[in-house]
């Protein structure tokens, strides 16, 4: 039996690497970006007006108008640094201006036929650069705008179109399998017998990975070694991932680990020192093909889940009460948050064992209380597994 810090050490080390496909701009939406996004020139490529008004080249009280700058026109230049030129929000700002006064500030009028701009406002509240947005200032040219590994959205995609990117390299999403274990279970749609129970952690996985962009196929296999070998071998074959539920303890008809291994998945770890989830079961095909074996135990299913597969955040909470717990495993509590005082406070949700996954319905998390100790303080900090986002 290992750690947990030793197994996430394992998962991490041997998670499954996707294969890469270009795909146009808009199709990248939801997909994980394979590559890094460079600025193909500075941002903004040049010196820009940001707000409609007049642009100067020295401070005085009045200006006369010689013309108008609009975007999207080539640059213009100022010819009197006594005049002024009526400038539009997104142009180039002028040659030999400096500053841009918006229109709020300026009284136009014409004299003798000359349009003319008085400023309206003590000079002192002009400053040299004012409303202009210096060429580079946000970005410079072949810096890195957006890192490979994050998920795209609207706001990517906005990035990459300012830079040209009309396709685009992605990760392509993992061919995953939910499969539930066990005789005892039937589909959601059966009137259950007295012994039987209704699937529900193979819905809650499948959930929980559509939540994060991926797509799960759903199978249901019981308890005969055969049928578990031949169903197995299909559904490995035909995907990238696996996550099973039940079927790892020391059950008599707990069958998944010999027959993974008889299918020539290595295991890399069987049991970790934490409650739930203590039978988690870890392997990986020569392929590269990855298997969670997760304890059938619904909170031990999700907690196992939220852990090792899910993308970790680090987050601390800070307990609200005292708890104790005894044995020499790593403890995770299904806790309430809240903010007080700036820090995330949590409220340790006890329930009654793995089994009680109604109570996750009142959480947020769970709280990671070491095997170190047997007495955790209210007022401790300690890292945080988030499943309610």
């Amino acid at each position: 039996m290992i750690s947990v810090k030793e197994a996430l050490k394992i998962v991490e080390e041997n998670a499954f690497i996707p294969k890469v496909s270009e795909v146009s701009l808009l199709e990248s939406v939801g997909k994980v970006l394979a590559e890094n996004i460079t600025a193909d020139r500075d941002f903004p490529p040049f010196n820009r007006v940001a707000m409609d008004g007049i642009a100067i080249a020295q401070t005085l009280d009045s200006f006369k108008i010689e013309t108008i700058q609009y975007a999207g026109e080539a640059q213009k230049s100022l010819q009197n640094p006594e005049n002024c030129m009526e400038v539009m929000t997104g142009a180039v700002l002028p040659s030999g201006c400096n500053t841009v006064i918006r229109y709020e500030d300026i009284e136009i009028q014409e004299v003798d036929g000359v349009k003319v701009a008085k400023i309206s406002i003590p000079l002192s509240e002009i400053s040299q650069g004012q409303n202009v947005h210096r060429q580079g200032s946000d970005r410079k040219m072949g810096d890195i705008l957006l890192q490979k590994g994050l998920k795209i959205s609207p706001s990517e995609i906005a990035v990459m179109a300012s830079v040209g990117k009309a396709s685009v390299k992605v990760e392509i999403p993992p061919k995953v399998a939910v499969i539930s274990t066990g005789d005892e279970l039937v589909e959601i749609t059966a009137n259950p017998l007295p012994y039987q129970i209704r699937m529900s952690n193979s819905y809650m996985l499948s959930a929980a990975l559509d939540r994060v962009g991926v797509k799960a196929n759903l199978f249901h296999l019981t308890d005969d070694k055969e049928e578990l070998f031949i169903k197995l071998q299909e559904i490995l074959a035909n995907h990238d991932i696996l996550l099973l539920s039940g079927g790892v303890s020391a059950g008599k008809k707990d069958f998944v680990p010999e027959i993974l291994a008889n299918l020539g998945v290595k295991k890399l770890f069987h049991k970790v020192a934490q409650k739930p989830g203590k039978p988690f079961w870890f392997g990986k095909t020569e392929e590269g093909k990855t298997v969670f074996a997760l304890p059938g135990n619904p909170v031990s299913t999700f907690l196992c889940f939220c852990k090792y597969f899910l993308e970790r955040r680090n987050e601390v909470v800070v307990l609200d009460k005292d708890v104790f717990f005894k044995p020499n495993l790593t403890y995770f509590v299904p806790v309430k948050t809240y903010f007080q005082d700036g820090k995330l406070m949590a409220t340790p949700f006890e329930g009654s064992g793995s089994a009680d996954f109604a109570n996750l319905t009142d959480c947020d998390g769970f709280v990671e209380l070491p095997a170190e100790s047997q007495v955790f303080k209210k007022g401790e900090v300690f890292e945080f597994v988030r499943f309610r986002f």
